[in-house]
């Protein structure tokens, strides 16, 4: 069913003290636990919420501290994580039970109330707690414009533990006024490519280069291995690899680590797991930035990005490069969504094979990582930018057969926007004309 409400979310850090903290830390653990009950009793039975909840609440009740409406709320997790599952499975996908170990609960309008004031009070496993939302002093920061507004309610949220804090991820809503329901899935289209080389690529041709990310990465992981392998030993060989700030941030954990042994590894070694977090978001952070900075340059109304399910084994990319994307794609939400941009995933298949100039598809046509030569029309673009444009282009074509789309979207490119049966609109003066992006040429059947 078409939701016929637009949703945003507003993300902000909570200020705790420490009993605050405790209740919150027990909460979240009485979370995963009762979600895990849950799915572990309806696997195999049932995946409906419906179905899930008479099932599983009284043994959520009676074996977890979590309050009534939290207890319903973990069946619902449990259901619809069931449900993802299935959903993988029936597209050829491999898919296990779920497993429940993110520090994250989920709140509605029944276990959470936002206050005028900027707090907050949120249930826990024994009382509620009231909390301050910590909220930039700049009194136009984007939270303002659902916080102050009668017209946005609020909806289900998510409380994230994260390095020590606490951010609260609150949903709104407002019904779509009649205009929106005719364009929601129209307009312009920025199709986004991420990869290795390259971090992220759009279709108007921005590149974010990954190549310090992976290089960093491989670090990371670097000492990671030495540490659960042979401890300061192998530490040490690391060390003697590394170069720069690497360099830096390695000596430091083998100094932590030589002075007190094996053990001081292990705890050296959850250290630079929250290093690394930290400095891939704060990659991340600006990645997401430009992205959604070049759609409002190029006035999109759509960011589209290709199914993030299986990219790691499509890129070859490592754990951290799997986190590094799915936080980006969060980010890029969250960011686009409060200025009104809409983000969207669209399948991955034939993406990097597929020539965005004359649809032909062919393995061969992606010849190394970065380049990609059609063996039919003979055009030649770097491949993540080719990507890219694919992607963009895929979500563009879906409009031709929605029912609730006019099949007027385009996408955008840095020389201007085209659609599907090849109109090419070149951008006004100001932008600077890429001479690779040509209409694309016409067909009978376009496919995705």
């Amino acid at each position: 069913m078409a939701d016929d409400h637009v949703r945003r979310t507003a993300i902000t850090r909570l200020s705790v003290d420490d009993e605050q903290r405790e209740l919150l830390e027990e909460t979240i653990s009485e979370w995963k636990r009762g979600c895990q009950l849950a799915t572990d009793m309806a696997w195999g039975k049932c995946n409906a919420k419906s179905d899930v909840q008479p099932l599983a609440y009284d043994d959520v009740r009676e074996e977890t501290n979590l309050g009534s409406q939290h207890a319903i709320l973990a069946t619902h997790q449990a259901a619809q994580a069931i449900t993802g599952c299935l959903e993988r499975r029936s597209n050829g996908k491999q898919a296990s039970k779920p497993t429940f170990t993110a520090p994250t609960v989920t709140y509605d309008t029944r276990t959470m109330t936002l206050f005028n004031d900027d707090t907050v009070s949120l249930s826990t496993t024994e009382s509620r707690v009231r909390c301050e939302l910590a909220l930039p002093e700049a009194e136009d920061g984007y939270q303002r414009q659902y916080l102050d507004a009668d017209h946005w309610s609020v909806t289900e949220s998510t409380l994230t533990a994260r390095d020590g804090d606490y951010f609260l991820h609150i949903g709104f809503r407002r019904p779509k006024t009649d205009t929106e329901q005719d364009i929601a899935e129209d307009g312009t289209v920025l199709g986004v490519d991420l990869g290795i080389e390259n971090l992220a690529v759009t279709s108007t041709a921005r590149f974010i280069n990954g190549r310090e990310l992976s290089h960093n990465l491989r670090e990371f992981e670097k000492v990671r291995t030495g540490l659960q392998q042979t401890g300061t030993r192998s530490a040490h060989r690391t060390l003697e690899q590394s170069s720069g700030r690497e360099r830096r941030y390695v000596r430091d954990v083998v100094h932590q680590a030589s002075n007190a042994g094996t053990r001081s590894a292990h705890r050296t070694l959850e250290q630079s797991s929250g290093r690394e977090r930290r400095y891939v978001r704060d990659v991340v952070h600006q990645a997401s930035n430009a992205i959604v900075d070049e759609a409002l340059r190029y006035e999109c109304d759509v960011i589209a990005f290709e199914d993030l399910t299986d990219i790691r084994e499509r890129t070859g990319a490592s754990w951290g490069h799997k986190w590094a994307f799915r936080t980006l794609y969060e980010q890029v939400k969250y960011k686009a969504e409060a200025v009104g941009i809409s983000v969207k995933q669209v399948g991955s298949a034939y993406t990097s094979q597929r020539c965005a100039e004359c649809g032909f598809t062919a393995d061969e046509n992606r010849r190394t990582r970065t380049e990609f030569r059609c063996v039919k029309c003979e055009s030649e673009a770097n491949a993540d930018y080719n990507a890219a444009k694919n992607i963009g282009m895929r979500y563009v074509r879906r409009g031709q057969q929605s029912s609730r789309r006019t099949g007027d979207s385009q996408l955008a490119l840095k020389s201007g926007t085209v659609t599907p049966s090849g109109g090419f609109t070149a951008h006004p003066d100001g932008f600077e004309a890429e001479f690779t992006d040509k209409p694309l040429p016409q067909r009978a059947n376009p496919s995705g």
